[in-house]
């Protein structure tokens, strides 16, 4: 075989290796480009009840039928805002207060009912409180190692949020550590997780400062749908310029119905959508 016949032979080689590789890139590039984003949740908006523009959304929840909701305030916050839970009078979106938090010492965050007892997380003081559910009057405390954003429950933990991408599963009882579910979606870790709500085996939750509700695979962690509620987030700052971030999630086991709202909201929406 002379240098004639090798240089050929080569440069056939050359061109079959130039025309592979662009084919190779572009199996990888589609691979790449595949639309991994959760996809949106369509709803409709069914219904809106009033809601006290005074009022820091911090929990939203749906038992025996009535309306909880628990809020929090700092002392350099308005007069007005408080540390407390109670049931929303539907007429006109007022609490009915049934326990309230030192304001210059705790910030009030999400709560919960299991086993005839309320749990109320704080803020950043790592100290949770526990009511009778049915007298409301406090029955202790107990510790947890994160700050406290949102909570609900499946009935045998308390489910709970940290502003961060992990959600704990807290023992009821001995409020030890069951298990970390760590919240994610095609881009990796989904931050800022806050109001939780349990719906049919999902967990819905808010994200602070986004228009959306994550609907969260409890077995992965996996974010498997959005809400974007940009338009009732659009619709309360025209009503009240001073709303503030989307935040709670209600949902009544015995109707069906779901409730939303945010922090100084001036209404709580009834929405649907298919669960």
């Amino acid at each position: 075989m002379n240098r004639k016949h090798i240089a050929g032979l080569l440069t056939l080689f050359l061109l079959a290796a130039c025309t592979n590789t662009p084919q190779q890139d572009t199996t990888t590039s589609d691979k790449t480009q595949e639309n991994n984003t959760p996809p949106l949740i369509n709803y409709t908006v069914v219904g809106s009840l009033p809601h006290d523009t005074s009022s820091f959304t911090e929990g939203l929840l749906v038992h025996d039928g009535q309306l909880f909701e628990s809020t929090g305030t700092e002392p350099d916050m308005p007069e007005s805002r408080r540390s407390l839970f109670g049931i929303v009078d539907r007429k006109t979106g007022k609490i009915d207060k049934k326990a309230e938090l030192d304001r210059n010492k705790y910030f009030g965050e999400g709560i919960v009912f299991v086993n005839d007892k309320i749990y109320q997380l704080t803020w950043q003081t790592k100290i949770g409180f526990i009511y009778d559910a049915k007298t409301y009057k406090q029955m202790g405390t107990f510790n947890y190692n994160t700050e406290g954003w949102g909570m609900t429950t499946d009935g045998k933990s308390l489910i709970m949020s940290d502003g961060s991408s992990n959600i704990n599963f807290l023992d009821p009882v001995t409020f030890r550590l069951q298990r970390i579910l760590g919240v994610s979606d095609n881009n990796g870790p989904v931050g800022n997780i806050n109001e939780l709500e349990l719906i049919n085996g999902y967990l819905y939750a808010n994200q602070w400062q986004t228009s959306y509700i994550l609907k969260i695979d409890t077995a992965t962690g996996k974010v498997v749908g959005r809400l974007d509620l940009g338009s009732l987030v659009a619709e309360a700052k025209n009503k009240y310029p001073d709303s503030d971030s989307l935040n709670g999630i209600a949902y009544d086991s015995a109707t069906g119905k779901i409730y939303v709202t945010g922090k100084l909201w001036p209404n709580i929406y009834e929405i649907k959508f298919p669960l």
